[in-house]
């Protein structure tokens, strides 16, 4: 599973960097390197893109992993690097810049966009898998997920406007509920399709602020 991530356009880059005019450059060497979006060659052309648009790059690195804590002298070396720029570029997930921006104390900017946690389908070709809502409902829908894979994320479906097991907002999306049904049929377990699941519990969710879990909070 892997961070999906895409390239902010150079426009929003300059715009959010504003009067910075000398800038760090930090890509990181796993899912953004796999996918291409913020590996060596990606910092490259961003440190070149940002050097025509009149921005002074003064160092660029690609951490091993972004989303780690950097090992001491690693650390040191990093801050280092960055201690002449005005603002610092992260190539990496939102959870790299974070990590980057605890360290860091001038602005810390996402060059990336996360986009979602996925697997790779195919050669460069990625699938969202999970959309993280805490409240997983596996079990019941022979572990395919209804929030990621039904466009409207219904917990009971299906919605009935699919067309030949195609989704109705897209004819090119499978219906999220028909692979359901399609999967659980082929387990024999097709009376989990009478299961009304309960409404979702979105405290459990991304709305009410940053989700938090503790391995030593007792349940």
């Amino acid at each position: 599973m892997k961070s999906i991530t895409a390239q902010k356009p150079l426009e929003e880059l300059l715009e959010i960097l504003g009067t910075a005019s000398k800038v760090f450059i930090a890509g990181c060497g796993t899912c953004p390197t796999l996918i291409g979006t913020g590996g060596i060659d990606q910092v490259a052309d961003l440190a070149a893109s940002l050097k025509e648009a009149g921005k002074r790059v003064t160092g660029t690195v690609v951490l091993p992993v972004a989303c780690e804590p950097l090992p001491f002298e690693a650390r040191r070396e990093f801050l280092e690097g960055t201690s002449k720029a005005d603002a610092v570029l992260v190539m990496s997930c939102a959870y790299g810049v974070r990590q980057v921006a605890d360290i860091v104390a001038g602005p810390t900017l996402p060059a990336l966009n996360t986009l979602f946690i996925g697997r790779e389908e195919g050669p460069g070709v990625f699938v969202e898998e999970c959309s993280q809502c805490g409240d997983c409902v596996l079990g019941l829908t022979a572990g395919i997920c209804p929030i990621t894979r039904c466009a409207k994320s219904l917990f009971n479906g299906p919605c009935g406007g699919s067309v030949a097991g195609k989704c109705e907002v897209d004819p090119k999306i499978p219906c999220g509920w028909q692979m359901i049904y399609d999967r659980l049929k082929e387990l024999g377990r097709l009376e989990q399709m009478e299961v009304i699941i309960p409404i979702r519990d979105w405290s459990k969710g991304w709305s009410g602020g940053p989700r938090r879990y503790s391995m030593n909070e007792k349940k």
